[in-house]
């Protein structure tokens, strides 16, 4: 029997982002991604950047970053940073957020194409990933995997 989690994505506030700031992962997950506090300082700068809570049965439990226009490019949307605290890991959680983001990106007008990257050697983030659909598609600059989704766009050609 599968149960549908409890999981929404709300606007990171005055209210919340302390919690989020105090969110840790584990040791071997810590140095694939920056902490919360560098993120939500980042986003304040960047126009593009979006941020958002993870919460789980009304609490918040993880976070996310996300560009609206990656590289410039109007209709490609990066997620950035990705993550679940560690004491609520293992839950489908983070599976649950990212379907819901994936949904939220994709209804977009503009959406063509969603990107994530990863080190290669973080093989639990390539699972999800790639069981959400994501396709590697080659490594950056930085030695991370570069994956994305791409979204078919449907012309009207009605006349």
């Amino acid at each position: 029997m599968s149960t549908i989690l409890n999981v929404t994505l709300e606007p990171v506030t005055i209210d919340n982002f302390e919690t989020l700031l105090e969110m840790a992962l584990p040791p071997e997950q810590d140095r694939w991604i920056a902490n919360n506090a560098c993120s939500i300082a980042q986003a304040s700068f960047y126009a593009d950047w979006r941020t958002r809570a993870i919460y789980h049965d009304g609490e918040p439990a993880g976070f996310l970053l996300y560009d609206i226009a990656s590289r410039d490019e109007e209709g490609h949307y990066g997620i950035y940073r990705f993550m679940v605290d560690h004491a609520k890991q293992g839950r489908g959680i983070g599976r649950r957020a990212l379907q819901l983001l994936l949904e939220e990106l994709r209804a977009q007008p503009d959406a063509q194409r969603i990107t994530i990257c990863y080190k290669p050697e973080n093989v639990a983030a390539r699972a999800l990933y790639l069981s959400c659909g994501f396709v590697e598609v080659g490594v950056d600059e930085l030695g991370e995997m570069i994956a994305e989704i791409r979204i078919a766009l449907f012309l009207d050609l009605a006349t």
